[in-house]
């Protein structure tokens, strides 16, 4: 749709390898063949049926133990995606382009939507990225133990280490291109912005967490049952507010930041320290805890995440060992296609991090039953808030 190619999204656009002028209508589809390159099928795929299985065991589980709290998750971050996304896309349409222009462009994948600027894996990626990482602390027991606070920066912290592996890879094997010219996206790490790094791998996550426990996760692990109407409304008021969340979280780096990129930059990389320390601190303490077998066992288990988690980790391991000789006969930071490597060093530690979160979920012991601990939240839940 020409009225909403701007000179930034045309440019990025062009960057890619396709027109903005030429992208049609609210829906498209294409060839998995007729992509950039074969990494952008493996990606949309892997996230697309990621977020199908994901849903799918949020309705099992709702079904068979009367547990919302992954369905709303679901739902939570789904309604956050619509809330975020589409002024980024057409800051005209919005009225916002005096104050935010294109920060972005995605690549032109399989399925598509609202004139090439959304990607089908893009809408996947948001529920299914939320569920690892709030399945992973789930399962930890945390938010039990912890409270609801404690538990979202956990949250925000493993979700950090599986997004900025997929965050670093992709302008290299472009599947989007940064607008390095907006203001917004400064400072960057790599090819990476440091609000990338910060506010949607880590903070969101963290505000979406944080309400979705509030709302409805306390509530279900202290055995109340929450009707329709009461999750319809829960879920959209956690879309919204996990929107505010994300605003108010990096509040600091954004105003201490407002006359100089690299203030900005050094606030945004304290908050993260914060966050990683505290998350650390009570991670590391909590699967001690249940290796020692005292007092408490995990709050429920949760196959899909520890399966699935698994299986994206084997995945991104792929791909970043299929781009590792781009990434090292590059110069100055970009490789002879001219695309920008992000940070290999980084990367691994947040590979460690994700890794050393889902064996956690397999090395504490479990309960002697063979049925889902979800099914008995409501009798464990004395038991996890002793002392």
């Amino acid at each position: 749709m020409p009225d909403h190619c701007s000179p930034t999204f045309a440019e990025l656009a062009h960057e890619l390898g396709f027109s903005c002028a030429e992208m049609g209508g609210l829906v498209e589809f294409r060839s998995p063949f007729a992509l950039e390159n074969w990494t952008l099928p493996v990606l949309e795929l892997t996230i697309v049926v990621g977020a199908v299985l994901a849903l799918w065991y949020a309705i099992v589980r709702l079904h068979r133990h009367g547990d919302p709290t992954n369905l709303v998750l679901w739902f939570g971050a789904t309604a956050y995606l619509f809330v975020i996304e589409p002024p980024l896309y057409f800051p005209a349409a919005f009225g916002i382009e005096a104050h935010v222009d294109t920060m972005f462009a995605h690549n032109v994948f399989t399925v598509d939507f609202l004139w090439g600027r959304l990607p089908l894996y893009i809408v996947a990626i948001y529920p299914l990225m939320a569920t690892m990482a709030f399945g992973i602390v789930r399962m930890l027991g945390i938010f039990r133990r912890y409270g609801v606070l404690l538990g979202a920066t956990c949250v925000g912290f493993v979700h950090h280490a599986f997004y900025e592996i997929f965050d670093h890879l992709g302008p290299q094997l472009r599947w989007w291109e940064w607008s390095l010219d907006n203001p917004i996206n400064q400072p960057m790490f790599d090819s990476v912005p440091m609000g990338s790094v910060v506010v949607f791998a880590a903070l969101w996550p963290m505000s979406l967490a944080f309400c979705v426990q509030y709302f409805v996760g306390r509530h279900v692990d202290e055995g109340k049952s929450l009707s329709g109407l009461e999750l319809t409304w829960r879920t959209l008021v956690i879309g919204l507010l996990a929107s505010v969340g994300t605003f108010l979280l990096p509040l600091p780096a954004t105003v201490i930041g407002m006359s100089s990129t690299t203030v900005r930059g050094i606030v945004y990389a304290l908050e993260l320290a914060v966050l990683a320390v505290v998350a650390t601190f009570v991670m590391v303490r909590q699967w001690t805890r249940l290796r020692r077998g005292t007092p408490t066992l995990p709050q429920y288990t949760d196959p899909f995440v520890q399966r699935f988690s698994t299986l994206y980790l084997i995945v991104f391991a792929a791909l970043w060992i299929a781009s590792i000789p781009d990434f090292f006969a590059a110069v100055d930071g970009e490789t002879t296609n001219g695309d920008p490597t992000g940070n290999l060093w980084y990367t691994a530690a947040c590979f460690a991090v994700a890794i050393a979160s889902v064996l956690a979920t397999f090395t504490v012991p479990r309960p002697h039953t063979t049925a889902d601990t979800a099914a008995s939240t409501t009798s464990t839940a004395a038991i996890d808030r002793a002392p």
